[in-house]
């Protein structure tokens, strides 16, 4: 408890020009004595407080500067985030408290054991870590009080995987992660740790292709939703960049420049690249934009392949194959996205750039 009984006593004897033997002689101690309290050396009986209260028309509360605390469980919960967020060592006797009065509250203890996580891991301090595994076991006791959607027993084991992972235990935190790895959620963490922990690539391969391929449509579905946002803005110049940014990506997952189905995406995107240009103005930055798209769309539909193992960096043997709903070709595609676009100047120069050396 951080009170400011030395600062206050000073504060309130300079605010009534008040020197150190003055004060001494109206409370009837010595002047070492006011001078230990106010430099943090000693601090006054309880009865010399009050008096002191008294003496400078005060509270005792004020005078030791002591604010009363929300201490309910949801309060108590929100330091607890807080001093994660502001990696507050103090956060955890702050937890051990909370802990103790609330031993059975779901939210308590996961935020407690989230506490300990985050300085057990970058502190490598092992005692931190056991103690945050031991709390993340007794959340999972208690997850049928968890509200937040966000939270199931994956997610505490992999939060318990972290945690084997910092305590030298590799096997038995992929051996958890292969457990509770509903939906692939933790194929990237398994693939990095067959491959770097356990020293095996092989076993790593697959867990390491599945996760390329999540973040792949992830990342098409994250482009798409912002660019909805930039244009319903008319933020253009967002737009661009964020489809700049996704076009270069796609570029990097091309192997030996083979067609892959991320050029029948690259295309649309292109067209809507146009757009943005169009909107902003330029017109000519727009028309090359379209020419990227018609060349792309040409050459994946001379070709189309939608294996998986098509793109780079991807090895898996199976014939895993994507789909789309963007359109039966690459071109097809494109077009629909140039008139979804309800821009005639747009779906006019689109147009004329399929029209050229046709």
């Amino acid at each position: 408890m951080d009170l400011k009984l030395a600062e206050n006593i000073r504060a309130f004897r300079k605010a009534r020009s008040l020197t150190q033997e003055q004060l001494a002689e109206a409370l009837g101690v010595t002047v070492g004595a006011v001078y230990k309290w106010e430099a943090k050396l000693s601090q006054p009986e309880l009865a010399l407080i009050v008096e002191m209260a008294d003496f400078f028309d005060t509270s005792v509360d004020v005078l030791l500067g002591y604010e009363m605390r929300d201490n309910h469980m949801g309060a108590a919960v929100r330091r607890l985030k807080e001093c994660r967020a502001r990696k507050d060592r103090t956060g955890l006797a702050e937890a051990e408290k909370a802990l103790k009065k609330y031993p059975n509250s779901f939210d308590i203890v996961y935020a407690g054991a989230h506490l300990y996580l985050v300085f057990g891991v970058e502190e490598k301090e092992r005692a931190l870590l056991r103690r945050a595994m031991e709390l993340l076991e007794q959340a999972r006791l208690l997850l049928p009080q968890n509200t937040d959607p966000k939270i199931s027993e994956s997610t505490l084991c992999g939060e318990m995987a972290e945690i084997l992972i910092a305590l030298d235990s590799p096997e038995q935190a992929a051996a958890l992660l292969k457990r509770h790895n509903a939906g692939g959620m933790y194929d990237d963490l398994i693939g990095l740790t067959l491959a770097g922990d356990l020293k095996s690539p092989e076993e790593a391969l697959p867990y390491l292709d599945e996760a390329l391929l999540k973040c792949i449509a992830g990342l098409i579905r994250i482009v798409t939703g912002y660019l909805n946002v930039f244009f319903e803005r008319r933020d253009y110049a967002s737009a661009q960049a964020i489809l700049q940014w996704g076009l270069a990506v796609f570029s990097g997952l091309t192997d030996g420049g083979q067609p892959n189905f991320l050029w029948k995406v690259g295309s649309v995107w292109n067209v809507l690249l146009a757009d943005a240009q169009l909107q902003s103005g330029d017109g000519a930055s727009a028309r090359r934009s379209l020419c990227r798209a018609k060349e792309q769309a040409a050459l994946f539909d001379a070709s189309p392949d939608y294996r998986a193992n098509a793109l780079r960096f991807v090895t898996r043997a199976e014939q895993a194959g994507i789909y789309d709903d963007l359109g039966a070709t690459a071109m097809e595609s494109a077009g629909r996205a140039a008139a979804q676009t309800e821009n005639a100047a747009l779906c006019k120069l689109w147009k004329e750039v399929r029209e050229d050396a046709e």
